[in-house]
């Protein structure tokens, strides 16, 4: 098997000098049409493919941006992946995915190890890394551009992308007290993502606006993952008077709630209507497929990627969300007792 071609082989064959062919791979404007058109048929000939760390030595762009994740659902992750991926592919431009722990105390200083051991161009954060101060820290002083997905805090810090999560909640909230649901149970995000705040806030404001009271023990503590969906499930329809309707802040809770149902033989949406939020492959996929809110998931992380390689001033986009109607609402029969 023959060697890889290097910069020397490609001056050669051009016919240049090795300063004329790295002037060409770092887009010096001081090159002529015919030398620069001679070096890159040169490169294509010899399959010429220059490294990473000769485009890094030479203060180059290395053509690569990081993910930077901690979130709990699969399925939310497979769509912010797939949104960077997408543009990157498209451009050029590889992509690093980096789960950290959020809560782990070195989380900055993994973060900066990743950037600097990497030489990567940008980041983009996805929630909740999107929102921790010891991350936002590490990157502002490494002075490299980043992108937030959702933030929750700082809206003037950096570029984001985002969608209205109260919003969306009230819309849904609004949808089962439409239907004729008063007693609506409630199971709330990952106590570090800013949008379980939000999307619990909006539920409030639903009620609110319909005349009927908040009742703190109708909302549980919930992780956005299948157990702590289950957990809420359980605990809700435990109750003495338990709800007619359970909104849960993610798709995967949503499951688990549909799972609880099932092993009671309670039926959805005959005695219990269930809706979710995210709109994943799982809310088409659980029985009956999940009433819910559609996140542009893919789209935030897609947008996001746009406008970390656009670079410029700092930007905000907002996305719209959709209910999505499905078959797991339907209005209330009677108590589940």
């Amino acid at each position: 098997m023959s060697e890889r071609a290097n910069i020397r082989d490609v001056a050669a064959r051009a016919g240049v000098a090795v300063k004329t062919v790295s002037r060409v791979l770092n887009g010096h404007p001081y090159v002529s049409a015919d030398t620069r058109t001679r070096v890159e048929e040169a490169m294509r000939a010899l399959d010429f493919r220059p490294s990473v760390a000769a485009r890094i030595l030479s203060g180059a762009k290395s053509n690569q941006i990081a993910l930077i994740y901690d979130n709990h659902s699969p399925y939310y992750m497979f769509q912010i992946q797939t949104g960077c991926w997408d543009f990157c592919r498209a451009n050029g431009i590889r992509l690093l995915a980096q789960p950290v722990d959020v809560a782990d105390p070195q989380v900055g200083e993994q973060v900066r190890g990743l950037v600097t051991e990497t030489h990567v161009d940008g980041i983009i954060l996805s929630s909740p890394v999107t929102d921790c101060d010891p991350v936002l820290r590490a990157l502002e002083a490494l002075d490299i551009p980043f992108v937030r997905i959702s933030p929750g805090t700082n809206h003037a810090l950096t570029s984001s992308v985002y969608m209205d999560d109260a919003q969306a909640a009230d819309d849904m909230t609004t949808h089962l007290i439409n239907k004729g649901h008063r007693r609506i149970g409630f199971i709330k995000g990952h106590p570090n993502h800013m949008a379980s705040d939000d999307r619990l806030f909006g539920y409030r404001r639903a009620l609110d606006r319909a005349g009927i009271s908040f009742e703190p023990g109708l909302v549980c503590d919930g992780e956005f993952d299948f157990d702590s969906g289950v957990r809420g499930g359980r605990m809700l329809l435990d109750l003495p008077d338990p709800p007619t309707a359970i909104f849960a802040s993610n798709d995967d809770m949503a499951a688990g709630v549909l799972a609880v149902a099932h092993d009671r033989g309670i039926t959805v949406p005959g005695q219990l209507s269930v809706t979710g939020f995210d709109d994943t492959t799982l809310a088409r996929t659980v029985w009956p497929p999940l009433t819910t809110i559609h996140q542009p998931m893919a789209e935030l992380a897609r947008t996001a990627t746009e406008i970390l390689i656009a670079g410029g001033d700092i930007t905000h986009r907002r996305l719209p969300h959709q209910l999505i109607e499905r078959a797991s609402v339907a209005p209330p029969t009677r108590n589940l007792a």
